[in-house]
């Protein structure tokens, strides 16, 4: 059982939405809608699965559907047809009280924009999940300190959020999120707001964090590189469809359609591409030149061992952390996969 599953969610924004679903159902699209009757659609018969322990990112332009999606999560917007499973429960059979406890216990969410109480310390922000779940003072300020801790915040838990740049506001923000123990973490265009390099840093804390903690991640962007070094899966929207999920590299080789292709177009794939995605296994490689090969890791990204291939125009031998061989890549393929399209 999928940790998270969305089941053929349809919303659409206006004064009459049910009036629309016919239209939308019949394969009407966003524009249309929008002239013939002023409502908008939001999501189109979305339909995806999320596992547990994983980081699935959703992206598209703005507009996609996004947002409206992630907000679907946690019932911050009610779909207009359509299920939300999550462990197995459709979050729409939830009244108000389990609604409550839902979203105190199971959820945690990282805005864009912070969400601090200004008038509130960095711990008693990052302890105000806790001091909803009725948690004791004590419990509460030592779970926030060793949050505050694991983000790197130590010796500013006294401070106000205005005393902190940007990138500090939102580790506390991811600390509070964190400091709950909930389950699966949203995150909303978490580090838009944040400049290149603390964004950048902020991606490797949260990459660190969940190499330890497991934690069943959506993450929101519209940027594709912080989606490709985030995700294990990720999903494209466009006008409310979702067009593709794939691993990274799924996306990347094998965009679905010109939109997709748009989007991946400018990528470098000796980021993103490693060796034993390209690699031919031993039995597959018998037309390999083997008199003069490089060991290379199957873990390791093209980019890292690619310089050292072309200048001694060598083919890879490829081996697991234990040294033993898994396969076999040629210098050709290794060009051929960074040309692919």
């Amino acid at each position: 059982m999928s940790k998270i599953e969305i089941n053929n969610v349809y919303k659409i924004f206006g004064n009459n939405p049910q009036s629309v679903m016919p239209m939308v159902k019949e394969g009407a699209n966003k524009e249309e809608v929008l002239e013939q009757t002023g409502h908008t659609v939001g999501l189109d018969n979305v339909s995806l699965k999320i596992e547990e322990g994983e980081t699935f990112v959703c992206m598209g332009l703005s507009g996609s559907g996004k947002s409206t999606l992630i907000r679907h999560l946690n019932r911050l917007i009610d779909p207009t047809d359509g299920e939300i499973i999550v462990e197995g429960t459709n979050v729409m059979s939830f009244n108000k009280e389990q609604l409550i406890d839902f979203r105190r216990h199971k959820m945690s969410m990282v805005f864009q924009r912070f969400g601090l109480f200004p008038h509130k310390t960095v711990i008693q922000n990052v302890g105000y999940g806790l001091e909803m779940q009725g948690k004791q003072l004590e419990e509460i300020n030592k779970t926030a300190m060793e949050k505050i801790e694991a983000v790197g915040l130590s010796g500013f838990e006294n401070q106000f959020p205005n005393q902190l740049s940007g990138g500090m506001q939102q580790r506390v923000g991811l600390a509070r999120a964190l400091a709950t123990d909930s389950d699966i973490m949203l995150m909303d265009e978490a580090f838009s707001a944040l400049d290149p390099l603390i964004r950048s840093d902020m991606q490797k804390q949260l990459l660190d964090l969940q190499s330890q903690l497991k934690k069943t991640i959506v993450f929101i962007t519209h940027d594709l590189d912080e989606s490709l070094r985030l995700g294990d899966h990720i999903g494209i929207l466009n006008a409310g469809k979702l067009v593709q999920v794939g691993t990274p590299v799924d996306i990347i080789m094998n965009p679905a359609d010109d939109y997709v292709k748009a989007f991946v177009k400018d990528v470098n794939r000796a980021k993103v591409i490693k060796a034993k995605i390209i690699m031919k296994n031993i039995n597959e490689s018998n037309d390999i030149d083997k008199s003069s090969l490089i060991k290379v890791n199957e873990d390791q990204f093209i980019e890292e061992f690619l310089p050292q291939i072309v200048c001694s125009n060598s083919n890879c031998e490829v081996v697991d952390k234990n040294g033993n061989v898994k396969g076999y890549i040629s210098n050709k393929e290794l060009q051929t996969s960074l040309t692919k399209s």
